[in-house]
């Protein structure tokens, strides 16, 4: 299944949202106008799903609690909304519609409170709390149904897509400081630091398989790279091993600690599309890559995602990757910042301007990005 409405109150940068999704997302801004706060909407609902450290309470504590999450724009109304429409695809009535409300204590203990929780199956309510139960016993209500594999039976796709979301916004950095086998392999690695245990701890066959289809992708963008495997040094430590190509059959081999930051990005990003069929984010994928290589990326997981029907949200502020012509208008979103109400989440294809801009033969990144410049921009050099 995929997100294929979102709507957000008071969640972050955005006072008051809602949009559609399609199955390729490509979410553009400003710096600063909440695109990663926007992918972050998911991770929570990720956080609050998972079977194992999950929970609301966590999922609002690593956040730093209810008022780093809470709009700064939010005024009468203090809760913290979130209604996600969940589809089999992209205008497509929805299966499940799941919705959240969240506030703070005012007092006594300040802890996070359900204000509500809801659950539609096509279009019939399943499940609304507070129930008789949670008015009886208000400690109930720091808890979602959503989290307890006793109390989601009847919705558990629901739990099931939300806790099974990707995301990998690998820093290579991180993964070149990793020296041991002594880190932390719990919790979330949003960053990459375990990124090979990730990999060594796939199956062997599915590990080769897809260590084989990335060679191939990567022998296309650096023609001199010959071999990729992975490896575990004399202390247990996963690496992976690229060999170059050289006259000498065994010379050539690197290990990740000589790769560039464009080739690790590039085996984290294809290592992601190969790893599952859940909805998949991604962050400035473009990132230390060349612009001929960005330019094939969306065409790229169109044809990996459309097989499998995953749905990939990514955000961008490249023309390069925005410049596949077969990039839609409604595959888009642009946040618009507003210094009183906060981000307004609109659909490229309501803006008349871009779409006609569009349907004339401009590419998407040529007639959306140019909107998304700092009013003062020309002003920086002074």
């Amino acid at each position: 299944m995929i997100v294929s409405k979102i709507k957000l109150t008071n969640w972050k940068n955005f006072r008051s949202s809602e949009v559609s999704l399609q199955e390729r997302v490509f979410v553009v801004g400003a710096n600063a106008a909440g695109k990663s706060n926007f992918l972050d909407v998911f991770r929570f609902l990720r956080d609050i799903a998972k079977p194992r450290g999950g929970g609301l309470q966590q999922a609002v504590s690593i956040r730093g609690g209810i008022s780093k999450i809470r709009s700064l724009a939010a005024r009468k109304n203090p809760l913290v909304e979130i209604e996600v429409s969940l589809s089999s695809g992209a205008n497509i009535d929805p299966e499940y519609t799941y919705s959240i409300g969240i506030r703070q204590e005012n007092k006594g203990k300040r802890r996070v409170m359900l204000e509500y929780e809801k659950v539609y199956q096509k279009g019939t309510l399943i499940l609304e709390r507070p129930d008789s139960h949670d008015k009886k016993d208000d400690e109930r209500l720091t808890l979602t149904f959503l989290e307890n594999p006793t109390t989601n039976s009847t919705f558990r796709e629901i739990a099931e897509a939300f806790s099974s979301v990707s995301y990998l916004h690998l820093v290579p950095q991180l993964l070149r400081s990793v020296k041991s086998v002594d880190v932390e392999e719990s919790g979330e690695d949003y960053y990459g630091r375990n990124f090979l245990v990730r990999v060594s701890q796939s199956s062997e066959r599915i590990r080769k398989s897809r260590l084989r289809r990335i060679l191939g992708a990567l022998s296309k963008t650096v023609p001199q790279f010959d071999d990729l495997k992975d490896d575990r040094d004399e202390a247990g430590v996963p690496h992976l091993l690229m060999r170059l190509k050289h006259w000498r059959k065994d010379a050539g081999w690197q290990d990740e600690s000589q790769f560039s930051d464009g080739t690790i990005r590039m085996l984290g990003l294809f290592w992601s599309l190969l790893e599952s069929d859940s909805i998949l984010l991604f962050e400035e994928p473009e990132l230390s890559l060349n612009d001929r290589i960005v330019e094939q990326l969306a065409p790229l997981l169109w044809k990996l995602q459309s097989s499998r029907g995953r749905q990939v949200i990514l955000s961008t502020h490249s023309y390069a990757l925005l410049s596949d012509k077969g990039i839609a208008p409604e595959e888009a979103l642009i946040l618009l910042p507003d210094s009183t109400e906060g981000t307004k989440l609109v659909e490229v294809s309501s803006m008349q301007d871009v779409v006609a801009l569009v349907q004339s033969g401009m590419s998407l990144g040529e007639a959306l990005l140019p909107k998304t410049a700092p009013v003062n921009i020309a002003e920086l050099s002074l």
